[in-house]
């Protein structure tokens, strides 16, 4: 089959996940909800078509973040990494993960871009301890936004706020704790209402 055309109920990964809706698209690929067939669960399936001798492939680069963060901070699970081809020859990388809830950016606009005080307080602290252990993990996340930030996707997990999205993300320091060099005349990274102004002027 093939991901241009995806329809709902088609089978793929396989004939173990089936489509249920697509979700999202961006500049690197597409988000669709898919339902795992053998227990039932739904998840989301992140989509980026491969290309011809690409050295750095962003889906894989963005799985081995999240492999290194699971257990110290909240991200999603994984339920597959790999590669998927199709009919017309085609191969898509494919990453299979939990289905979160909203993101910051959508219940902000559902409250009329109003949040109260405890909302805040309570969105913030755990955003700023998310991003804490990314730093701590020598990790920047290069992409920090509302939408990048969601709430778990069931009762128990509806008031977890996730970070998500680690596909911009790079190492800071290397694994002796050497920090990367002062970089100028770099292009804008990430999404530009939101970037620093350093990443703005060209500085990494």
């Amino acid at each position: 089959m093939n991901f241009q055309k995806m329809e709902e109920g088609k089978d793929i990964l396989d004939n173990r996940y089936k489509i249920v809706k697509k979700l999202g698209g961006g500049a690197f690929g597409e988000l669709w909800k898919v339902e795992k067939k053998k227990t039932g669960d739904f998840l989301a399936a992140k989509v980026e078509k491969a290309v011809k001798n690409q050295k750095h492939i962003m889906l894989f680069w963005e799985s081995k973040l999240i492999h290194k963060l699971r257990g110290k901070t909240a991200v999603p699970n994984l339920h597959f990494v790999g590669d998927e081809k199709t009919d017309d020859g085609k191969i898509y990388h494919v990453m299979v993960m939990d289905l979160l809830g909203k993101s910051m950016e959508d219940l902000f606009q559902e409250c009329k871009r109003k949040f109260d005080l405890g909302t805040c307080l309570h969105i913030s602290a755990q955003m700023i301890k998310r991003i804490k252990v990314v730093h701590e993990e020598r990790i920047i996340h290069r992409d920090i936004k509302p939408d990048n930030f969601m709430t778990g996707g069931n009762e128990q997990t509806k008031n977890t706020i996730y970070i998500i999205d680690f596909g911009l993300a790079k190492c800071y320091k290397s694994s002796d704790g050497e920090h990367i060099p002062f970089r100028d005349g770099k292009n804008l990274t990430g999404t530009a209402r939101y970037a620093s102004v350093f990443t703005h002027i060209g500085y990494e």
